[in-house]
């Protein structure tokens, strides 16, 4: 009996003990900090040096399908010492450290939550500089998608209700309430919001499955088609105004998962033929094969002479959220 209660007491000890470390871990402050903005703490003697450049060679890569060049995300550079109190509550953060042991680490919810952390360690200078360089994509894919979720998550806080959508689409896609659905035609909606200079826009409609073959040329058949449907259901601010891929920028083409289905992404630039009216698109062509169909969800935006960066991540993480019945 005498053992049987000592097994009973270590075990509710061992169990508060860990409810303890349950508890601290939830009680981590608040992240804060822009989207798409990332914090590195390194030495001023590294920033300015080869390791800077390394690090701005990766976090600076160019975003692909934007009418001018636009870093994939904006950095502020903090030395180690001052490392500390509310600077270290941002939601991304690079830290680069010299140490016997190399490689690349990527650490959630350090010193707030939700956070990324990736550290980079290195032997030396050059050491550090080859870290960056190889495992480049990696780093990147830890940052974008933790914006993407953080993403998701703010749009989460103000839904557009509309049910229509999945009524007639059989499928679910989360929105900010401040959309608004401007054309509802044949199973074709476009949905979009205002802002301070232009729009921002997203259509979604279904093709039947023999609308896209599986060859050589599916970029042109993409661009044929989304051509074809904007031509028709997007007016343009004049009669004879419509929107046309522009040739001049060659769309950039990547295959890609949405919904654990396989999905055909392109990124380019719009035109409106007969008006002074342009700017970057992304489209996913999502292959829906238990309804027979491909799912059609494009991102265009409107907003000349300012960055365009953000609208149309806001745009990529409404994209990535579609459900499919």
């Amino acid at each position: 009996m005498y053992k049987f209660f000592l097994v009973a007491f270590i075990a509710l000890f061992l169990s508060s003990c860990g409810d303890k470390k349950s508890s601290n871990e939830k009680h981590l402050p608040d992240s804060s900090g822009n989207l798409n903005s990332v914090s590195v703490v390194v030495e001023n003697e590294m920033w300015t040096s080869g390791v800077g450049e390394a690090i701005r060679g990766v976090l600076a890569t160019v975003v692909d399908g934007l009418p001018q060049d636009e870093p994939m995300f904006s950095m502020s550079q903090i030395p180690p010492s001052v490392f500390s109190g509310f600077v270290t509550k941002n939601r991304t953060v690079l830290k680069i450290e010299k140490h016997k042991d190399s490689g690349v680490s990527i650490i959630d919810d350090v010193y707030a939550k939700p956070q990324r952390v990736v550290l980079v360690r290195g032997r030396n200078k050059a050491d550090i500089v080859d870290q960056m360089n190889a495992h480049s994509e990696k780093i990147i894919n830890a940052f974008l998608s933790a914006e993407l979720t953080e993403k998701q998550r703010r749009i989460s806080l103000s839904l557009h209700k509309d049910k229509t959508i999945e009524e007639k689409l059989g499928l679910t896609i989360k929105f900010p309430s401040a959309y608004r659905i401007a054309k509802e035609e044949n199973n074709f909606f476009w949905i979009r919001k205002d802002i301070n200079t232009g729009s921002m826009n997203f259509t979604l409609y279904e093709l039947p499955y023999e609308a896209i073959k599986s060859n050589d040329s599916m970029v042109k058949q993409i661009i044929k088609i989304r051509d074809s449907v904007n031509k028709n259901m997007i007016p343009g601010p004049t009669e004879n105004a419509y929107m046309v891929t522009e040739k001049a920028y060659t769309p950039f083409h990547f295959k890609t998962v949405i919904d654990q289905k396989p999905v055909l992404e392109t990124k380019g630039v719009w035109d409106m033929e007969n008006a002074f009216m342009g700017g970057p698109f992304i489209n996913y062509v999502i292959e829906d094969k238990v309804n027979n169909r491909w799912v059609v969800m494009e991102g265009f935006v409107f907003a000349p002479s300012v960055e365009k960066r953000d609208y149309m991540f806001e745009l990529e993480a409404i994209a990535t959220s579609i459900k499919i019945k």
